[in-house]
């Protein structure tokens, strides 16, 4: 059975986000659908899946809806298919912070995506911020003065893999911290990982970037979803930034993530 235009959408927030229902992942989607569902993703950044119950392989090919699946260099593979990363966060780790995924590389990934296998009874949200509309919000004067700026990040991606020592960082990359996206927006670009800001003198860099970190994580930008597995989700990761609430203790929080991202430039 090929899926069609039925779907339904409800929108998570005023700014952005939806959930997507009355859509089978797991069968063929028609072309007329994918062209409808990369709308929805131009238009709302974030999309949610609830219950899509999607195979490794599905999962990689639900992305390939949006954009081209990417080979990570350093990420662990799931035995099952090699583009698709597992994560269990009593080894690997918890992403408890405000960020950007890929910005040791230029481009960073397009799309990050989960879906989840194994999750807490409570807590363990994520959080998403919408860093275009962090930016329309900025006066005049300081959009200006950021179009001629850079964030200076580690670009050794062995840094970023699982479990991995970030030792001394030997190599950077800078990305400017005002980018447009694919919707045409202007919108922020800036990680909590940023080294420091290019375009700017030391003592001027070092006011703003605590400044731009504040603003782009204010409440008023963002939205906030709870998990059950076999949700899946996926997001714009040039438009927005996420943060994984860390208040489930030591409980489980098992997932799957697949990347997107353009070739190296």
């Amino acid at each position: 059975m090929t899926a069609t235009l039925s779907y339904r959408v409800h929108r998570a927030g005023p700014l952005f986000g939806a959930e997507i229902f009355d859509i089978d992942l797991t069968a063929p989607i028609d072309e007329d659908t994918r062209a409808s569902l990369r709308r929805e993703f131009d238009e709302h950044k974030v999309l949610v899946f609830r219950g899509a119950d999607l195979t490794p392989a599905q999962q990689v090919e639900a992305v390939r809806i949006f954009d081209e699946p990417f080979d990570h260099p350093t990420a662990v593979r799931h035995e099952d298919h090699p583009l698709v990363y597992p994560y269990n966060v009593q080894s690997t780790g918890k992403a408890s912070s405000w960020h950007i995924g890929g910005v040791w590389r230029t481009p960073p990934f397009s799309i990050e995506s989960l879906v989840y296998e194994e999750v807490s009874e409570l807590g363990g949200h994520t959080l998403w911020a919408d860093l275009q509309a962090a930016y329309d919000d900025l006066s005049d004067p300081v959009k200006v003065l950021l179009e001629g700026v850079g964030a200076v990040y580690d670009s050794n991606a062995v840094h970023y893999a699982q479990g991995a020592d970030r030792g001394e960082i030997k190599q950077t990359v800078t990305h400017p911290v005002v980018r447009v996206d694919r919707n045409g927006r202007k919108g922020l670009f800036i990680s909590t990982g940023a080294l420091r800001l290019e375009g700017l003198s030391d003592r001027e860099g070092k006011a703003i970037l605590p400044f731009l970190l504040d603003h782009a994580s204010s409440p008023n930008y963002t939205i906030r979803f709870g998990w059950n597995a076999g949700d899946f989700v996926l997001w714009n990761n040039l438009a927005t930034w996420h943060y994984a609430i860390d208040d489930y203790g030591v409980g489980p929080r098992r997932y799957r993530k697949v990347l997107a991202a353009a070739p190296v430039q």
